[in-house]
C-alpha cells in the first residue's frame, strides 16, 4: 500500500517501507497505526517537508498524539519527562518517522539536510496531550475532530524553550503575566516567529500553569487570543534587528508575528509544577510551517510473511 512520497528524493513511503523504519526503531506492532499517521501527515502538501527537510533552520517534526490511541498504541507518554528518556513508545515512534524521512526521503546531513546544527528532536520527538489533567477540550477536537477519535498532530519545531512562571494567587495578574512571559517565549526578537513571521507555534502548559487559566476562567481560545495579542514587534525594533528580514517601508504600528490565533497550539502535558514549554517553528515554505493533523485507525493490522 502506497501512502505517498516523502521528500527531498521523492521516495516511495509505502507501509512496508515504514513498518522496516518502524522496526528500526524499536517500535511495537502497537506503535504502528501512530506511525503510519505521522507519515500521512508529514506527506501531505501542506506540511510542506521537502523544504522542511531542506532548510538550514533547526526544525524537526512534533508528534503529539490526542484520543484512546494514547494507551492502545503502547502507552504514550504526556506527563512527567514526556519528552524525555524512559518512555518506549513515545521514543521509538518518534524513531521510526525520523528513519524514514532519512531513508525514504533522502534526508542526509551537509547534503540534502541543511540544518546547520539541527536539534535534539531530530533523533525523536513525540508525546501525548495529558487529557486528563487538562482543563481545555482534547486538542484535536479544537481541530475538528471528535472526542472519541484519536489523531495525530504533526508540526515543524525548534526544541523546547523552557518558560518559568510561580503564581501568586492573584488571579487575574497570574493569567496576564503567565501570558506575557509565555509571549515572549514564542516570538523574542530571536525567534523565526518574530522575524519571518505567519507560521505557527507550539504552547504546551504544564497542569499547574493550565490551571492558572482555569481559575481566571480562560479556555483554549482565549488564551490563543491572548497570546496573539501579545506576540508582537515594534517596526522600529525589527529595522533595527532583523537584518535582511526587516519590514520595508514605513513604520505603520505593532507586526503581528501570527496571522490568526488559531496559530498557535496549546495544550497541556508535562509534571505538575513552575515550568512550561513553547516550541516556536520555522516559519517558511509553501505553506509557511503548518501543523497537520491526521486520523490514527486503529483497526491497521500488519501481516509479516515469513518464508520457509
Amino acid at each position: 500500500m502506497v501512502l505517498g512520497t516523502m521528500g527531498p528524493a521523492g521516495g516511495t513511503a509505502t507501509i512496508e517501507k515504514v513498518a522496516v523504519a518502524a522496526v528500526m526503531a524499536g517500535c511495537l506492532p502497537d506503535h504502528m497505526p501512530v506511525v503510519i499517521a505521522a507519515v500521512q501527515a508529514v506527506i501531505d502538501p501542506a506540511f510542506d517537508l521537502t523544504e522542511m527537510q531542506s532548510t538550514t533552520h533547526c526544525t524537526a517534526p512534533l508528534i503529539i498524539v490526542n484520543g484512546p490511541a494514547r494507551a492502545a498504541c503502547g502507552g504514550i507518554a504526556g506527563g512527567f519527562g514526556a519528552l524525555g528518556p524512559g518512555h518506549r513508545a513515545n521514543a521509538s515512534i518518534g524513531r521510526a518517522l525520523r528513519l524514514a524521512m532519512i531513508n525514504i526521503g533522502g534526508a542526509r546531513p551537509g547534503e540534502s539536510d541543511m540544518a546547520l546544527l539541527g536539534h535534539p528532536g531530530k533523533f525523536t520527538y513525540c508525546m501525548a496531550e495529558d487529557e486528563e489533567s487538562s482543563p481545555f477540550p482534547p486538542l484535536h477536537t479544537s481541530l475538528g475532530f471528535g472526542p472519541d477519535d484519536s489523531a495525530v498532530t504533526v508540526i515543524g519545531a525548534e526544541a523546547p524553550h523552557s518558560v518559568l512562571y510561580s503564581p501568586t494567587g492573584d488571579i487575574a495578574g497570574d493569567a496576564k503575566r503567565l501570558s506575557e512571559v509565555l509571549a515572549i517565549g514564542l516570538a523574542n526578537m530571536a525567534t523565526n516567529n518574530a522575524q519571518l513571521r505567519n507560521g505557527a507555534a507550539v504552547v504546551v502548559l504544564n497542569p499547574e500553569h493550565a490551571m492558572v487559566y482555569q481559575k481566571a476562567n480562560m479556555g483554549r481560545d482565549a488564551v490563543q487570543k491572548a497570546l496573539y495579542g501579545l506576540c508582537y514587534q515594534r517596526p522600529e525594533e525589527l529595522k533595527r534587528l532583523a537584518g535582511g528580514f526587516a519590514p520595508k517601508g514605513e513604520d505603520r504600528g505593532p507586526v503581528h508575528s501570527f496571522r490568526s490565533h488559531e496559530d498557535i497550539l496549546v495544550l497541556v502535558a508535562g509534571g505538575t509544577g513552575l515550568y512550561s514549554m513553547v516550541m516556536p517553528t520555522w516559519c517558511a515554505g509553501p505553506h509557511v510551517n503548518r501543523f497537520v493533523t491526521k486520523k490514527v485507525e486503529l483497526d491497521i493490522y500488519c501481516e509479516v510473511l515469513i518464508g520457509t
